[in-house]
């Protein structure tokens, strides 16, 4: 008799454990019953942005498997049905039909959760009003291009300065809407310290898009019909006829919880190294509601990305399927952009490494993306964090141009690795004058609080008025200071 396998969720990790699951174990060792409430499975919600800006062509664009191809597959994949019980004792879920509301009980040996996470909607009159928008899934995406279709003037209020927040910012722009930013921060990007920033607050500035920051939302201003006119906020009103919400996600594990399954400081789920729930034999978990460890901090973080997810469902598959995998961890590696200006971080932030108990020291250098005289050569700026004493690397974090955003892989691989920046000094990195500067803007780093390079001097950025390049939003600088061989990372 066939082993039961029931998935709660159908996008990244779901799908992937599914998938997984089904390649080991065929229909007649395992039957897979798989549970969405939406109409959509296995899309790219990072896509979004670049869907409502214009830059995708279409939505089916961001779907890399159909409904229909995972039941081709042998996967029972069931949409627009929610789960809305888990009863671990009697081995089953309860669901409901969405068109029609019927209930009914599916049975499971195996248990995998992936309900993903749901966005933080501020608390205020008028949330609900037409014109305001989430973006979480396909459904939300389509219903905020109807919405700017139909909308009758040209101004968009983005609440939040996030990930979402910033590229909807962009995505609207390209739409040809005046476009507002609040935030409830003092600068934008709240995963890079705020003298990083700073740099992306002056490009947004530059680029047209209005950023005000320490700005609470206070309530939703609607018309005669009911529809978003202004914004408030505790220190004035933003006239808006669109408002797109990007202030973050929190795991969505209200149905785990109900469960009793724990649950961690951020409210996600905790689980093992094989993604197996803590406390439970056959239930695992993955994707946007679970927490991970942090392997530079040692803690438990909520790290929503879709990469993570794919990975973890992977595992999970592998393990519901008879082999074995585990998931390590994360170090934080995050990427974004707005408009030409590129953004990157991984690790630790001051505040994180501060909150971990952590000495350190940081060095802050400006340099290109290419060598000084070679034809559209960029600016870029690097901040790097390590362990005062030891040199541990603990953080990077890169804003420029062309270039910028994937030069984090280098330091990502670094952390996890468990490197000192005395070492990267050494690493033998790709050069070319139209890919990069002699010596990489992130070894530039490295070297400038460590040392190491030889001859007792650390290198330095190639000179921007020789460069013939434009500078930065805002100057870089070095904390503490250190000159010499041993630098502040070993202060």
């Amino acid at each position: 008799m066939s082993e039961r396998l029931v998935v709660i969720g159908g996008d990244a990790a779901g799908m992937a454990a599914a998938s997984q699951a089904r390649r080991l174990k065929g229909p007649g060792e395992l039957e897979i019953t798989a549970f969405e409430r939406g109409r959509f499975s296995s899309y790219s919600a990072c896509g979004i942005p670049y869907w409502v800006g214009g830059d995708v062509s279409g939505r089916d664009e961001l779907i890399a498997r159909s409904p229909e191809e995972h039941r081709a597959r042998g996967i029972g994949l069931r949409t627009r049905t929610e789960v809305t019980e888990i009863d671990l004792a009697g081995q089953r879920v309860r669901s409901r039909d969405l068109a029609v509301g019927t209930e009914e009980w599916t049975g499971f040996d195996k248990l995998v959760i992936a309900t993903g996470a749901r966005p933080r909607r501020p608390a205020v009159p008028g949330i609900d009003a037409a014109g305001v928008h989430g973006v979480q899934t396909l459904e939300d995406g389509q219903a905020l291009l109807d919405s700017l279709a139909t909308s009758a003037g040209r101004r968009a209020v983005v609440v939040g300065a996030g990930y979402i927040g910033v590229e909807m910012a962009e995505a609207l722009l390209n739409r040809g809407y005046e476009v507002t930013v609040l935030n409830r921060g003092e600068q934008p990007m709240a995963t890079l310290d705020p003298d990083m920033g700073r740099l992306v607050h002056a490009a947004m500035d530059g680029l047209g898009i209005r950023t005000v920051g320490s700005a609470a939302v206070t309530k939703i201003l609607t018309d005669d019909a009911g529809r978003v006119r202004a914004v408030a906020t505790d220190t004035g009103e933003h006239p808006a006829d669109v408002v797109v919400l990007g202030t973050g996600v929190v795991p969505e594990t209200s149905l785990a919880g109900a469960a009793g399954l724990p649950l961690g400081t951020h409210g996600g789920l905790l689980t093992d190294l094989a993604m197996r729930v803590r406390g439970q034999e056959n239930v695992w978990a993955g994707g946007d509601c679970v927490e991970v460890l942090d392997l530079v901090s040692g803690r438990e973080r909520h790290v929503p990305l879709g990469t993570h997810a794919n990975k973890q469902g992977q595992v999970i598959g592998s393990n519901v399927g008879g082999d074995y995998a585990t998931f390590p961890g994360v170090v934080g590696t995050a990427v974004s952009k707005v408009c030409d200006l590129e953004i990157a971080r991984t690790g630790l932030r001051e505040k994180d490494a501060r909150e971990a108990g952590l000495r350190y020291v940081t060095v802050t250098v400006e340099s290109t993306s290419r060598a000084g005289y070679y034809p559209g050569a960029a600016p870029m700026t690097v901040k790097m964090l390590a362990e005062r004493r030891t040199g541990r690397l603990l953080g990077v974090q890169i804003v420029g141009r062309e270039g910028a955003a994937k030069r984090v892989d280098v330091a990502a691989v670094a952390l996890t690795a468990g490197m000192t920046v005395e070492r990267m000094t050494a690493l033998d990195l790709g050069y070319a004058p139209p890919f990069s500067p002699v010596w990489d803007p992130v070894l530039i780093a490295a070297g400038r609080g460590g040392g190491g390079f030889g001859g007792g001097g650390s290198p330095r950025p190639p000179s921007r008025r020789r460069a013939g390049v434009r500078p930065p939003c805002a100057r870089g600088r070095t904390r503490p200071g250190g000159s010499g061989r041993r630098g502040p990372w070993t202060a």
